[in-house]
């Protein structure tokens, strides 16, 4: 049963990689910190729970790199999702450097021969338990212990990285995007998570391989459904934010939408974007986005093009994403009703399901996003 944890991960990992939009990269760092963390904790399992020789040999060691490059993925992450230029620098790759070392470390163990891994892995894990096993120039004891510090210290530095670039844009632009607050939630969530993780792993750590004690609650299979618990808790809160999962939400990613305009220009794509604004001219009249469930699927359906193409036309022709642009257009419909004197005789729940909110709570929300008060004093303004 525990080896379903990090299979779900696996297969939630997937899943961000297809639902990863061509305007929007941060997704596919999010994608390859999930795929990481959890064949980590396949790891985990696999050298504890198995009690095979085999998967000893496997799993021993050989990983290890993999928790020095979940910390770099985890920050590249939340740069990708906050910061105004999403291109990376030749610079950034430097992060990768202590999982490169540890590469380089590992060496004198994973070049021996398969049954030399399984003899020296199954005489540890089965045996002895004791793992000062001198690897070059540092033991696996001490590499052990470095790799919480490792993640901890990412988990700092991300969460710094997110204040200053959320300070920085709003005093560059006065407002915050209207997805600032999805994004703050999850980002929070998932440091969150992986600061448990990294501090309960160091305790572990510090505990065992320093004060040599035990204390009970810190054995190995309290320490692994400790674990197993936090990943599975991630992988699971993921799933509660489905604009992150399916949508790719991230703050807009400005050079990547100039590239791509400058591609469409060269490629003589004007004629197309020209030929969707008036297609959409016609098709707003009926006010299509008042309709309950209304997205980009339905919205491609009617004006029978793909989803791409139109996904290309708000991020290029527009700078906006779709769902902001949606929310756009109920807000200014609402706002309509108000102003016309059309909404005296509907509740604030009324006016959000005529606008095609599916909920009296989102309309409040976006409508304070957008313009700054709740719909009710906005009503106020007009009786």
């Amino acid at each position: 049963m525990e080896l379903l944890t990090p299979f779900f991960g696996i297969f939630t990992s997937f899943i961000l990689f297809y639902y990863r939009k061509d305007f929007n990269r941060s997704n596919l760092y999010l994608a390859l910190f999930f795929l990481c963390s959890n064949l980590i904790v396949l790891v985990y399992f696999g050298l504890h729970l198995t009690n095979s020789p085999f998967w000893e040999g496997v799993f021993f060691v050989q990983f290890l790199p993999l928790s020095f490059v979940i910390g770099p993925l985890l920050f590249f992450y939340v740069k990708y999702a906050v910061s105004e230029n999403k291109t990376i620098k030749p610079l950034e790759y430097l992060h990768f450097i202590p999982a490169v070392i540890v590469v380089l470390i590992s060496l004198p163990y994973t070049t021996l021969p398969f049954s030399e891994k399984v003899k020296i892995a199954h005489h540890i894990q089965a045996v002895t338990q004791d793992y000062d096993f001198k690897i070059s120039l540092f033991s696996l004891k001490q590499m052990l212990f470095i790799r919480p510090v490792h993640l901890l210290l990412y988990c700092i530095f991300s969460l710094m990285y997110f204040k200053k670039a959320t300070q920085k844009r709003l005093g560059q632009f006065g407002v915050l995007p209207s997805n600032h607050w999805v994004i703050k939630r999850w980002i929070y969530t998932l440091i969150g998570l992986q600061l448990f993780i990294s501090c309960y792993c160091l305790l572990d750590s510090y505990t065992d391989f320093i004060l040599n004690n035990d204390f009970g609650i810190f054995n190995s299979k309290n320490y692994l459904r400790a674990l197993g618990c936090a990943f599975f808790l991630q992988n699971i809160m993921l799933f509660l934010f489905p604009k992150i999962l399916f949508d790719s939400i991230s703050y807009p990613d400005v050079s990547l939408a100039k590239n791509r305009a400058a591609q469409i220009k060269k490629e003589k794509y004007p004629e197309i974007n020209q030929s969707i604004a008036a297609q959409l001219e016609n098709y707003m009249v009926t006010s299509p986005y008042t309709m309950p469930g209304f997205n980009l699927s339905k919205m491609a359906m009617d004006l029978q093009l793909s989803e791409r193409v139109l996904s290309n036309y708000f991020n290029t022709e527009l700078a906006i994403s779709f769902s902001e642009w949606k929310n756009n257009q109920r807000i200014d419909y609402a706002c309509k009703m108000i102003a016309e004197g059309k909404a005296d005789k509907l509740t604030v729940e009324g006016i959000s399901q005529n606008v095609g909110f599916s909920s009296r709570s989102k309309f409040i929300d976006a409508f304070k996003e957008r313009k700054g008060t709740v719909p009710s004093a906005y009503i106020k303004q007009f009786s």
